[in-house]
């Protein structure tokens, strides 16, 4: 059987959850035994995200393969339990990025380079390259943006040429848009959907699928209105509801049809969903026995798409502990040696964030201090790692200017330096250590214990590492550092022998999570946190909390 593509457009306003309504899709479509695989293609010009401030893009996702994405490809990933790579997301940037190339090259002998044809064709090729990567019964093909956008139009066409190139019977277009409630009306409006769907059939693409996004359900007359105007089917008008959790929206869509109608539209060979364990998981986030508070330290807080992995991560290592899990979210720049104790007073655990630069590092160095000192269950990621050995290197072995060469480049200590292959780079984009590496794990650590497992990969995203020629310091002085790459000797894992479970990586745990295996120090640590708030009764929490699976 021919792969098959669905293509998924957006309209009326940005931030409809196009990217939640694939993940979904697909989500349904695996459970059916089919193979699915989802793309991305991102209109803006930049190559990738990863030169991108978080406050405009938030999180940048890093695949095994060490690309540098859009948030969207971790809920691919979390939904359907796969590993995505540098063909999963496209953007501009990088599309005419690779057209240059080839003009350079003489690859167009002599032609004057367009955009059609070719700037559509290096977008064709990039989606049917997945077909080659991988034998997939269907690719689903998120189109970023907004119908009418300038910056959309050539991947429209792209999309309006593969249907034709793949054939009607081996494609399907499915448009998302808003069908908002005007209070002063007290009624459901139909006309901007109308007017988005008419924007995309005039760029020559007519959608099959209406998936429409709504504050309430949609009754039998709006319904026959939009496929009315818009040239759909009555049962291809698909409502979309605002759910309590994004991991509802697959039942909600199997609710309303969406796979069906998908299956019976591409003339699938498809058994009936099996969405029992998947059913388990929401019932268990959604009713937990417990809940408890744990510090997320960061800078970008107030932003929280900026770590948006590590809350999906919170909300599956939740559901196996059978608890809830409360971000108080701490901006690093308001947390002092003064204020610390009060901010952290009904906390169970304290995660100090990834990031890059000097801001805001005093106060995540107060923060480690509090959990190393007061015994609270600790994880540290990336930066918060490296604070942590800055921490430890201060107030533990006396180095009282002990600093990463990324904030002090004259620190006498350099506990934490730059790595060597990241000297003399002309590049910023795309020339950290990205990716996955083996990590090979001390046993009886608090690592080996929660992997369960000698040598572990997960996923890299630095320039600074612990340095080496330090590091000796530190052991001396009661840190363990339990996880090595084997084949640079690279300090992976620390962790504190005096403490009920404190532990830091270099790497990104929170990028391997999924709905279907948990990450497990994200397990752990969440395991921890529920002891350490029964025995300090810290199990009442504030109604003004953050839930993190809403």
């Amino acid at each position: 059987m021919a792969t098959q593509y669905i293509f998924v457009t957006g309209g009326v306003t940005s931030s409809l959850g196009k990217g939640i309504i694939c993940a979904s899709l697909g989500r349904l479509l695996v459970a059916r035994g089919l193979k699915v695989t989802v793309q991305k293609l991102d209109p803006y010009i930049n190559v990738d995200p990863g030169t991108m401030n978080p406050y405009e893009h938030g999180e940048v996702y890093v695949t095994d393969d060490g690309a540098e994405t859009d948030l969207d490809l971790g809920h691919y990933e979390r939904f359907l339990n796969i590993r995505t790579s540098q063909v999963n997301n496209v953007t501009t940037g990088r599309v005419y990025n690779d057209v240059i190339n080839k003009e350079r090259q003489g690859a167009y002998l002599g032609k004057t380079v367009q955009v059609i044809p070719h700037i559509t064709d290096e977008i064709k090729h990039k989606v049917t390259l997945l077909e080659e990567k991988g034998d997939f019964d269907v690719v689903i093909v998120e189109i970023g943006g907004t119908v009418g956008d300038i910056e959309s139009l050539p991947y429209i066409e792209a999309v309006r040429q593969l249907r034709h190139d793949l054939g009607r019977q081996n494609t399907l277009s499915i448009h998302l848009t808003l069908v908002p409630y005007l209070q002063a009306a007290k009624e459901l409006k139909t006309k901007p959907t109308q007017h988005s769907v008419k924007t995309l059939a005039e760029s020559g693409v007519q959608p099959d699928i209406i998936v429409a996004r709504a504050s309430m359900q949609l009754d039998e007359s709006i319904r026959e209105k939009i496929a009315q105007f818009c040239n759909v089917e009555y049962e291809d008008v698909i409502a979309s509801l605002d759910a309590q959790s994004i991991y509802e929206v697959p039942m909600l869509m199997r609710e309303e049809g969406l796979d069906r109608r998908v299956v019976q539209k591409l003339n699938m060979e498809a058994g009936e969903p099996d969405l029992d364990r998947w059913i388990g998981f929401v019932e268990a986030i959604k009713s937990p026995s417990s809940e408890i508070n744990i510090a997320l330290v960061g800078k970008y807080v107030e932003h929280h798409d900026a770590y948006k992995s590590i809350i999906e991560a919170f909300v599956h290592a939740g559901a196996v502990n059978d608890c809830r899990v409360h971000i108080k979210w701490m901006h690093s720049d308001d947390i002092t040696a003064k204020n610390v104790q009060e901010k952290m007073s009904d906390v169970s655990g304290i995660l100090v964030a990834p990031g890059f630069g000097g801001r805001g590092i005093n106060g995540k160095l107060h923060a480690v201090k509090y959990a190393r000192t007061q015994k609270i269950p600790f994880l540290g990621i990336c930066l918060g790692m490296q604070c942590a050995v800055i921490e430890f290197a201060r107030n533990v072995c006396g180095w009282k200017k002990a600093n990463s060469t990324e904030f002090d480049e004259q620190s006498p200590h350099p506990v934490i330096d730059l790595m060597h292959d990241q000297r003399d780079l002309d590049e910023m984009g795309g020339t950290m250590r990205l990716g996955h590496y083996k990590c090979e794990l001390k046993k009886g650590t608090l690592a080996h214990k929660a992997y369960g497992e000698k040598m572990v990969t997960e996923r890299h995203r630095h320039r600074y590492e612990v340095n080496n020629n330090l590091r000796y310091k530190l052991t001396e002085n009661g840190m363990v550092l339990s996880g090595f790459n084997p084949e640079r000797d690279l300090v992976e894992i620390i962790e504190l022998k005096d403490h009920p479970w404190f532990v830091g990586v270099q790497f990104h745990p929170e990028f391997s999570s999924t709905v279907s295996d948990p990450q497990s120090l994200f397990v752990d640590f969440v395991k921890e946190s529920l002891k350490y708030g029964k025995d300090h009764d810290l199990t009442r929490l504030r109604e003004e909390e953050s839930v993190v699976n809403q």
